[in-house]
């Protein structure tokens, strides 16, 4: 029930940031409970399988199932923003002036930080591979490397996304083209984040070899999660920031 209100509440703060009437103790106090959510969550996650051996193979397949309904609803999730973007794009409204980008608009050079994000994601899914491949075969240090080096890769990319955030020359509010980028690339952002965090728990449980190498859905999940983000990114820089422009 608490995460069902925190998910409210969410929603309610993220209507008053459109109308820019957030005040900083409500987010403050959304964070903190967010936050607590997250750390009984994973902490159930992890005593469940680890201490407990409640994962039985009826269990795992219930989970995996649950994991694959969730990326299914995120790819629909997406899917409603490329629609918008093509919707706009190929058929530009006349208040717009029947151009696209719209008159007035910058959009960014695809092959600058973007290449370079794209190359980065390509490259942290060739490692986060590599990582389960060594865990697959019980070289639990080896495959710890490469994931610091995902959770890395990750994180740089996060940065150069804020970096682009802030040379852009047009807003969210600037026409239906700034509307459908942030959103698209921001709930991206927001996926990579999540993933990220993701990820570093999965490095810390597999320092503290809470991982075999025959039990470790929590690592397997991550990774189809992180794949899906791979993915999102590729139709994201070649519909918006190649196409787009």
């Amino acid at each position: 029930m608490l995460a069902s209100f925190q998910l409210f509440n969410m929603v309610f703060l993220t209507a008053k940031m459109f109308n820019q009437s957030l005040n900083s103790w409500m987010f403050f106090f959304n964070l903190m409970m967010m936050m607590l959510i997250s750390a009984i969550w994973w902490r159930d996650v992890v005593r469940e399988p680890t201490f407990e051996s409640r994962h039985t193979k009826e269990v795992l397949k219930g989970l995996k199932i649950g994991m694959m309904l969730f990326i299914t609803s995120e790819v629909f999730f997406f899917l409603s923003f490329f629609w918008a973007f093509f919707h706009s794009s190929l058929s530009p409204d006349i208040f717009i002036g029947q151009k696209w980008p719209c008159k007035g608009i910058k959009s960014f050079n695809p092959m600058s930080i973007p290449l370079m994000n794209t190359l980065i994601l390509l490259s942290s899914g060739v490692t986060l591979t590599v990582s389960h491949h060594f865990m697959m075969l019980g070289q639990k240090k080896k495959s710890t490397q490469f994931l610091i080096l995902t959770v890395v890769l990750g994180i740089y990319f996060s940065v150069l996304q804020y970096v682009e955030y802030l040379e852009a020359s047009f807003s969210i509010a600037d026409s239906v083209y700034g509307s459908c980028f942030f959103m698209a690339t921001g709930f991206h952002g927001i996926h990579v984040l999540i993933g990220t965090v993701f990820l570093s728990i999965c490095l810390i449980r597999n320092i503290k070899k809470h991982f075999s190498s025959y039990h470790h859905f929590g690592f397997e999940a991550a990774a189809w999660y992180w794949h899906f983000v791979d993915v999102v990114w590729l139709f994201l820089y070649i519909c918006i920031y190649w196409f787009g422009k």
